[in-house]
């Protein structure tokens, strides 16, 4: 298990936060969630101002436009043991952020400005919404990768190679609000029930995304957590085996749920996915390449 992946002073497109090539269940990794990993605001009131101005431009412009709630990337903690899969676990560290928070700090035109001089991840970003993405390196029965083209309409890195994924979302274990959650369950059941949702949404996202049965998916095996260097976007990797062979898969994503988020289904070798991330967003080719390093370690065993 490796902490950082130091990409400092590369051009690389994303920083691999935490890396765990073996795999970890449901079980290894535990969630805390406090308001203490919540964003803290910028001392600067203009910068601060254009979150709202920026959100009120967006509405403006799309009605449709909803501010929901999600968890928000606080860095993470790490113990092991004597270095078996049994006794090594992660933790991750969880505040709630919002969309409308993300639009006006991440996706600000001024996004730099509400980063922190420092090496520790956290720290850089303590100004940032930073709401946790997911996403899912899914290898079909005759060993070939799912990817998505993304639909020119979404919101972000329209016309994209991605991975299934999405968001864990706050309000599938009943969170509104960090009162809400005290008022209605004790810590340790809400950081439990967070902790199952990593699980179960990435589950979500690939069954709504690309159309497959629950049933045809193994459990998800915990792999890393990148951050695209562009707007210091966080999202944590999930492998999973499809017990469908990439024919059957490629017939049943006509009937995806979500399937108006992108508009191409492909299920490609190692060579032709590494060929295809150059036109990916840049958490996804850190997914990529904690991906490779899985492979690689599999090798080793």
């Amino acid at each position: 298990m490796e902490k950082e992946v130091g990409n400092a002073g590369s051009s690389l497109a994303y920083k691999l936060l935490f890396s765990c090539p073996i795999g970890l269940s449901q079980p290894q990794l535990s969630v805390v969630f406090d308001e203490s990993y919540d964003r803290i605001p910028h001392s600067d009131t203009n910068l601060e101002n254009s979150i709202s101005e920026i959100w009120d431009q967006r509405v403006q412009k799309n009605g449709s436009l909803f501010n929901g709630k999600k968890f928000r990337y606080g860095g993470y903690s790490q113990k092991s043991g004597d270095g078996s899969k049994q006794e090594s676990y992660v933790c991750l560290h969880l505040g709630l952020t919002d969309y409308r928070t993300f639009v006006g700090t991440n996706l600000n035109p001024s996004w730099e400005k509400f980063l922190v001089a420092s090496e520790d991840d956290p720290t850089q970003c303590q100004h940032t919404s930073s709401p946790l993405g997911n996403g899912a390196i899914v290898e079909t029965s005759d060993n070939k990768i799912v990817a998505l083209r993304r639909s020119n309409n979404v919101g972000e890195f329209p016309g994209h190679f991605v991975f299934p994924g999405g968001h864990p979302e706050p309000q599938e274990v009943g969170i509104e609000t960090h009162k809400f959650s005290k008022d209605s369950m004790d810590s340790e059941l809400v950081n439990k029930k967070v902790s199952q949702e990593m699980f179960e949404s990435i589950i979500r996202e690939v069954v709504e995304e690309i159309g497959v049965p629950t049933t045809s998916l193994s459990d998800p095996l915990f792999i890393g957590i990148s951050r695209r260097v562009l707007n210091v976007r966080p999202a944590i990797f999930f492998f999973i085996k499809c017990s469908l062979e990439s024919n059957e898969i490629h017939q049943l994503y006509s009937q995806a749920q979500d399937g108006y988020e992108s508009t191409q289904i492909y299920t490609v070798s190692m060579i032709e996915l590494e060929q295809m991330t150059s036109k990916m967003p840049g958490c996804h080719q850190g997914g990529f390449a904690l991906y490779k390093l899985m492979v690689e370690a599999s090798k080793n065993v």
